[in-house]
């Protein structure tokens, strides 16, 4: 089985194809535009002789004499020459010729329809005469009031003007060539160049490398954020998405400070390779980044989040065994406490599924700080339970459950 073609094969063969397509359009339209204004030139040559002809007062005089041709065939004949052109022939308005490149035609009626420029209008085309197909003009001659007594017809043959045209286009096809040669250098210096910047990887190399990452990267428990030199995510994995509140999808190309926060923005901009804990939402994380400054110019950066928060709760937990273990082994109520305030903090504890120091504060109309403190006695005594609200902006608060069944 015939091995595939490699991906240097296949950019150089597809720019090649590029170059020789549009080559040979270009040809194709060169050599259409060339043609055009070969048939122009000749045009315009030819008709400029037909009108001085048929203004010469040599020509115009002949008319009159008995032999028209003994004078206008010489002049005609110079004229063609002179002009390069394959005929110039001079007829009466019966259409009968004065002049001709073959003598013997001359007194012959025209073998075209000279009703054109007997009417008194130029004539421009190809028609076939005695000489073979030509690229003709034909004007009226008129006398010197104006009335139209015969035509002046000049032309070049087809088969000349095809051979002037391929002479021409030996240029045109050598410039197209040399154009294809040097597009084939320029696209196998594309080649090497996009090779070299993919380090030389074939498509299914790139193709698992890219598999490779995604599945690494969305199967991590870390997260993991990259931002560009300009401030924007250019690639961010399930966990950060999780941990952040947002959909991995609409991450991508978010700028960083609008989702990330101020904390974390802090982070990722000065770097922070010990860790550093931040709250987002209910997440307690410890944030990592490789830094983003260099030479004072902003450069892309890769963010690290771990999740700890159920570290965090674990220690929360031990220190509040630790105060109630203290507690329990000291006798009566600590000192600045009232039995009778306890007795309604508790009751009040009782009556809310779960409440915060100020709003136990509000509902008994003491002070936020005193319903902290009962609050944690009735904690370490083991009549409440005290857990952290993520919810709150910065530092987390406390929030108490009563550990009474009733």
């Amino acid at each position: 089985m015939a091995s595939k073609m490699t991906l240097r094969m296949q950019l150089l063969a597809l720019q090649a194809l590029i170059v020789f397509l549009v080559t040979l359009a270009t040809g194709i339209a060169a050599g259409a535009f060339q043609e055009n204004a070969l048939r122009e030139a000749y045009k315009d040559r030819m008709q400029a002789v037909a009108q001085s002809v048929a203004a010469l007062p040599v020509v115009l005089d002949a008319f009159d004499d008995d032999d028209p041709s003994a004078a206008i065939q010489p002049v005609a004949e110079v004229i063609r020459e002179a002009s390069d052109l394959a005929y110039v022939v001079v007829a009466n308005d019966e259409g009968i010729r004065y002049s001709h490149p073959n003598p013997e035609r001359i007194g012959e009626r025209v073998s075209t329809d000279p009703s054109i420029p007997l009417g008194g209008d130029i004539y421009v085309g190809t028609q076939t005469g005695t000489l073979g197909t030509s690229w003709r003009v034909k004007v009226p001659i008129r006398d010197e009031d104006g009335v139209v007594i015969g035509t002046a017809s000049v032309g070049i043959l087809e088969s000349e003007l095809s051979e002037e045209f391929t002479a021409n286009l030996v240029w045109l096809i050598s410039a197209m060539l040399a154009a294809a040669v040097l597009g084939v250098f320029g696209a196998a210096w594309v080649t090497s160049v996009i090779r070299r910047r993919i380090y030389r990887l074939e498509p299914h190399q790139i193709a698992a490398l890219v598999k490779n990452q995604e599945t690494t990267l969305h199967g991590l428990s870390e997260g993991v954020v990259t931002v560009d030199g300009s401030g924007r995510i250019t690639l961010a994995n399930d966990a950060a998405a999780r941990f952040l509140g947002r959909d991995a999808g609409d991450l991508d190309g978010a700028v960083a400070a609008d989702v990330l926060g101020e904390e974390l923005t802090t982070v990722l901009r000065e770097g922070e390779a010990a860790g550093r804990p931040v709250i987002v939402g209910s997440h307690v994380l410890v944030a990592r980044s490789t830094a983003s400054r260099d030479d004072d110019a902003d450069r892309g950066a890769t963010l690290l989040l771990r999740d700890h928060t159920e570290l965090h709760d674990v220690v929360q937990r031990v220190e509040a065994a630790d105060a109630i273990i203290a507690f329990r082994e000291r006798f009566g109520l600590p000192k600045g406490l009232s039995a009778e305030t306890l007795h309604r903090v508790s009751t009040a504890l009782a009556a809310r599924p779960d409440a915060s120091a100020a709003e136990l504060g509000a509902d008994l109309d003491i002070s936020r700080v005193s319903a902290r403190r009962y609050l944690e006695h009735l904690a370490a005594t083991g009549q409440a339970v005290r857990s952290l609200d993520y919810s709150t902006k910065g530092r987390p608060g406390a929030r108490y459950r009563s550990t009474d069944g009733r």
